[in-house]
């Protein structure tokens, strides 16, 4: 069934969001009577029918709305945003789909550019999650310092980077059932003192394999790794 984002979602008739509406309505060729299944990002989920299309304004009625259970154990990312911007929007889509859960921006000494695009980020996260039919909407933290983002963590971190070949591969750092973060830095990788902070505050060096990945396909992989692991 087609989906649509509501994140004040509730039971009864009301307009769908402006965003949702037009896309409804421009897109999906919504009509009355058509049927359409509704997020709201905190799990909530619920079958609704269309009972009335204007030009800019769709109504829809909802009789019940269910809860699904949050996703178990969570992965925190602490990432570099990549110079070329479709990259970055490539990795957070791919991320979605996969079962990232929270998403931390992070300038680094590196960084090769340091532009934050949140409103737009947050736009591409919103589409991944529709597109694979997640009734939770991964969390897009504001850009900071790789530093605030070590120490304000809630999980443990592993660091992936290559100064040096990490003794710990990722698949047997993670422990299965706990919730992770994992750093990964920008193309001219982390510095020895920003691993050496990230080790002084808990942190893990790991590997995530033999071959130099770029910034989003690092991301990915290991965002795939601590997935596989949970099944």
């Amino acid at each position: 069934m087609r989906l649509l984002y509501v994140p004040e979602l509730q039971a009864g008739s009301f307009e769908l969001p402006e965003d949702e509406a037009r896309h409804a309505i421009k897109v999906l060729r919504a009509k009355v009577g058509d049927s359409f299944q509704l997020i709201d990002g905190r799990g909530g989920l619920a079958n609704s029918k269309i009972v009335e299309v204007s030009k800019r304004n769709c109504l829809v009625h909802v009789s019940e709305i269910l809860q699904t259970q949050a996703p178990s154990p969570n992965l925190t990312m602490l990432v570099s945003p990549t110079k070329q911007t479709e990259r970055f929007e490539w990795f957070l889509e791919k991320a979605v789909e996969i079962g990232i859960d929270r998403i931390v921006p992070v300038w680094t000494t590196r960084s090769e550019r340091k532009v934050e695009k949140h409103d737009r980020w947050k736009k591409v996260i919103v589409s991944a999650m529709k597109q694979c039919g997640r009734s939770w909407l991964p969390t897009l933290e504001s850009a900071c310092s790789f530093y605030d983002a070590v120490k304000s963590a809630e999980s443990k971190i592993y660091i992936a980077h290559c100064m040096e070949s990490p003794t710990n591969h990722l698949l047997e750092a993670i422990k299965v059932g706990e919730n992770a973060c994992i750093a990964i830095g920008p193309e001219g990788d982390f510095t020895l003192e920003e691993v050496d902070f990230a080790l002084n505050h808990g942190g893990v060096e790991v590997s995530l394999g033999d071959s130099r990945l770029r910034t989003e396909t690092a991301a990915i992989v290991a965002t795939t790794y601590f997935r596989a692991l949970q099944k």
